[in-house]
């Protein structure tokens, strides 16, 4: 085998490689689905086309409905689908692929890339509305999927680099940041901005632990590094006081206010605050009115 047939062996091997690590593909369901662990091994686009979708990462959380869509860098999340009440349908489009394609399409365009970037975006997502560009998009894909629902490895390239180029143009700056975002994450800032996001919106430390690639022993180790203290406490004390805040300062019952709080149930509830305050949340507020400092 001569020099010039070993080359064109490997350049057809290496572009098979990089078409390869490219999917596109028309999913749909009639079952809605609630914080499902997902692995992104590849970065994802979702065009989402009937019901509803809420993903969220360490720190934070989107949710689109038709007529916008996302893309959401490799790694972990929880997901939400949520069909649509008239048909009873959940559909989206989805296109995935790998930080290496990304980074060596701002490579083969840097002379003419947008090169701004936009240093306010801090999620590892980005939430785009269609327009009518993207419409017709997506109706090339529906026409390229056709029956078989495939599409050619040498189109699914074509279409990516498309669609990656218009959105470059049309939001300057957001790839970019999105890429440089996905590497410089580290494990401190993840467990920081999962931890704080959860304050609002309560998961368990086995979501966070996941949220945050880490497994639960490991999560909580670092977590008390941190923070000082256990993540059960370290939650309990914080929820508590939002708690006694808004019993306080609000004037809400605690029949009002559990749920918010991450519980399932009002004795739960009210075991967890009497933990803390050594009173149920009615004789808190009652203390309260009475002037009285309840606060240990």
């Amino acid at each position: 085998m001569n020099t010039h047939t070993t080359q064109s062996i490997r350049r057809s091997s290496s572009l098979v490689a990089e078409v390869e690590s490219i999917a596109i593909c028309h999913y749909a369901s009639q079952a809605g689905s609630i914080k499902n662990q997902i692995t992104l091994r590849q970065n994802l686009f979702s065009f989402l086309l009937e019901g509803e979708k809420t993903v969220y990462y360490a720190g934070t959380s989107v949710q689109i409905k038709p007529g916008q869509f996302l893309l959401l860098s490799a790694g972990n999340c929880l997901m939400s689908e949520k069909t649509a009440g008239k048909s009873g349908r959940y559909q989206s489009l989805l296109i995935s692929f790998d930080n290496n394609l990304l980074a060596d399409f701002f490579i083969r365009h840097s002379q003419t890339l947008q090169t701004s970037i936009d240093k306010g975006h801090e999620e590892p997502f980005l939430q785009f509305e269609q327009d009518s560009f993207l419409a017709n998009y997506l109706e090339s894909l529906h026409q390229l999927l056709g029956v078989d629902g495939s599409i050619s490895p040498g189109m699914r390239a074509v279409k990516l680099e498309e669609l990656l180029l218009y959105l470059n143009q049309t939001h300057p700056g957001h790839l970019q940041r999105l890429h440089l975002k996905s590497q410089e994450a580290t494990d401190e800032l993840l467990i920081r901005q999962a931890v704080s996001a959860s304050l609002d919106h309560p998961v368990t430390l086995e979501e966070l632990a996941f949220l945050c690639h880490v497994s639960l022993s490991t999560f909580k180790r670092r977590f008390a590094h941190l923070y000082g203290n256990s993540p059960t406490k370290w939650f309990l004390e914080k929820r508590m006081q939002k708690a006694a805040r808004l019993l306080r300062q609000d004037k809400l019952k605690a029949s009002e206010i559990y749920n918010e709080l991450g519980y399932e149930n009002l004795s739960s509830f009210i075991q967890s605050f009497k933990q803390l305050y050594g009173m149920t949340p009615k004789q808190y507020q009652v203390s309260t009115l009475a002037g009285t400092d309840p606060n240990p």
